[in-house]
């Protein structure tokens, strides 16, 4: 049994980097990258950004696919990936706190006014402007996962009034939790920011359409740092030249990378972030060195898909 590293990125941490801290982790464990690969039948794990349609094909023992990352949606419905081959994510606290950090650095960037600051001062003029008072300020999250649950209690802490929002239940303390698609329309209509950290889902998939963006409070902020299929980016550009929301900020887009002629670049009420805002794994390479232990143990995984919800 065997474990491959085949991330297919030069732009972020390297095969060969997260193979050497494995094997670190767990140095009893076979691992290996495409450069040496050796026999294909010999990888029952397979460690990935994004599953190629290959990957089934050329490795003819996988029994599971760890994503390297939260978002599955690419990997569950790859039609060439066998129905027996498990799923599995990961839950590492050092991107949760880079996203929730995300969030909370791109509204305080509009509550302090740094565009209106960093303008005048180009043209070297003294014009006080008063912050956005943060007990006033109502901040809306949208999923209450791993990341979401962080990402409100730091947006909390700030001093922002926070409201969650999840598919189901949920109690996280000093935030008012929100459930179901029905309370969704009001939420929006009373938040000044919303940071959406949702999985993409057949429910979730262009969610943020032309009705869902006009039922946000006029001015407001929308933040994206989950999944870029979640908003009609047509129906975006219409609604912040209507100014509902005024601004978006957006670290995922619906194609990655965006487009050069996307009109989302140029847009003035539009902010982009290369997918960057949970950039760091920390701990989570000891999650997988941990399921192939126990995939090779037979035990249970951690952080295993359910493929017929999504995440």
């Amino acid at each position: 049994m065997a474990l491959l590293i085949e991330t297919g990125l030069t732009d972020w941490i390297n095969d060969g980097d997260i193979a050497r801290d494995i094997r670190h982790l767990y140095p009893d464990a076979d691992v290996r990258t495409p450069d040496t690969l050796g026999d294909p039948a010999d990888i029952t794990m397979l460690a990935v950004v994004g599953l190629q349609d290959t990957h089934p094909q050329r490795l003819p023992n996988l029994q599971l696919v760890q994503k390297l990352g939260a978002g599955v949606e690419t990997i569950i419905s790859n039609p060439n990936l066998p129905t027996h081959v498990r799923i599995a994510r990961l839950k590492p606290d050092a991107p949760a706190q880079g996203i929730a950090e995300w969030f909370v650095a791109y509204v305080l960037r509009h509550q302090r006014h740094m565009t209106f600051h960093e303008a005048a001062q180009r043209r070297a003029e003294w014009v006080p402007k008063a912050p956005i008072y943060s007990p006033d300020t109502v901040v809306g999250v949208l999923g209450l996962g791993h990341i979401g649950a962080r990402s409100a209690r730091m947006l909390n802490a700030v001093g922002f009034q926070v409201i969650g929002w999840s598919r189901s239940a949920k109690q996280i303390e000093g935030v008012t939790c929100l459930h179901g698609e029905a309370a969704l329309p009001d939420l929006l209509g009373r938040c000044d920011h919303v940071c959406a950290i949702l999985p993409s889902t057949p429910q979730t998939v262009g969610l943020f359409n032309a009705e869902m963006l006009a039922a946000m409070k006029p001015g407001s902020q929308l933040l994206n740092a989950g999944r870029g299929d979640l908003i009609d980016e047509t129906a975006l550009i219409t609604a912040l030249d209507r100014g509902t929301p005024g601004h978006a900020v957006l670290d995922v887009t619906s194609t990655e990378p965006l487009p050069s002629k996307s009109p989302l670049w140029r847009h003035p009420g539009v902010t982009i972030t290369p997918h960057v805002s949970g950039w760091h794994l920390g701990e989570a390479l000891a999650d997988v060195a941990e399921n192939f232990r126990r995939l090779t143990a037979g035990e249970p995984l951690l952080h295993e898909v359910d493929k017929s919800r999504g995440y």
